[in-house]
């Protein structure tokens, strides 16, 4: 296996090559640039660079003012902060007024795990995707991540990125594609489908391939983006697999699983399940050891697909 490449690396060093070129973007930080891996960013292009110390609320205001004056900011600091603490200032500030401003949370789900529930940021997909007018993405891997900053280059509208901390396994060779709104078919397959976002995509093909083993045809997604949300993804696999397991690094409540399961109820019912972090707090740990407690790495979705095919 090629060296893990943390999500977050491959998102500002994409970044950085495209303010080299364009001097309106400019990268926006709460005394995170550690945190966010902007050091070279800083001391390349220290005019295009803003610090504003641990203030979450401010660095949304700010961003959302340059963004009114024709600037491009991106917001980089970590994920349980902005999804929380500025969750107002993104509201009104960034969504309701419809400002061209890219929010890059990082080390979301449980990167902080052995920190606990207050570096946590398992309630962002369900917050952000109630807030109308602001795309949500969460990327599987560095290839992923690079594709889809160049294509929201491209948009003039508002997106919350969630990536993880450490470094992660490809899932793509190459370069990966990128649609907004668009799911990535990863494995063809007719007895089920396994639908993934962000860090839980390279265990649901792991797992897969498991269960290919075992004889049982596994179709998997590739769900980078929550909203929109490829609905026409969504109801094909009920229809043609006619069982779906939604894995995702979120709490239970109001995730992929909640979304995956409105439309299939709405448009072709089937049984779904959803496989996500209890709705408790959390034990503490790395996020390895928490993937493995809670079930979401290779092995604990392989046994929850096992069960699913039990069901009728």
């Amino acid at each position: 296996m090629a060296d893990k490449i943390s999500c977050r690396e491959a998102f500002t060093k994409t970044l950085l090559d495209l303010a080299e070129n364009n001097q309106d973007i400019i990268a926006v930080t709460s005394d995170a640039r550690g945190s966010c891996s902007l050091g070279a960013f800083a001391d390349a292009l220290p005019d295009q660079f803003v610090e504003v110390g641990i203030a979450e609320q401010n660095e949304i205001g700010i961003a959302a003012g340059l963004a009114s004056v024709g600037k491009r900011p991106y917001v980089c600091a970590p994920a349980c902060f902005l999804s929380a603490r500025s969750l107002e200032q993104i509201k009104v500030d960034v969504a309701y007024s419809r400002q061209n401003v890219k929010i890059f949370g990082v080390s979301g789900g449980v990167s902080y795990g052995a920190l606990g529930a207050s570096h946590h940021s398992l309630h962002d997909i369900a917050v952000f995707r109630s807030i109308p007018d602001i795309s949500v993405i969460l990327p599987c891997d560095a290839s992923q991540t690079k594709a889809m900053l160049l294509a929201l280059e491209q948009t003039d509208a508002p997106a919350y990125i969630r990536a993880g901390r450490g470094g992660v396994p490809a899932v793509y060779d190459g370069d990966a594609p990128f649609t907004l709104g668009k799911a990535n078919l990863l494995r063809e397959g007719t007895d089920l489908t396994i639908i993934a976002c962000g860090e839980t995509v390279y265990h649901a093909q792991q797992a897969a391939a498991l269960l290919e083993q075992d004889g049982v045809s596994v179709r998997v997604l590739d769900m980078h983006t929550l909203k929109p949300l490829d609905e026409e993804a969504v109801i094909a696999a009920a229809k043609e697999t006619g069982r779906i397991l939604t894995v995702e690094e979120h709490n239970v409540n109001g995730g992929l699983g909640a979304s995956v399961a409105q439309i299939a109820a709405a448009n072709h019912p089937i049984r779904v399940v959803c496989l996500a972090f209890p709705d408790e707090t959390l034990v503490s740990g790395t996020s390895e050891e928490l993937f493995a407690h809670y079930g979401l790495n290779q092995a604990g979705i392989y046994k929850a697909a096992k069960h699913l095919l039990t069901l009728q």
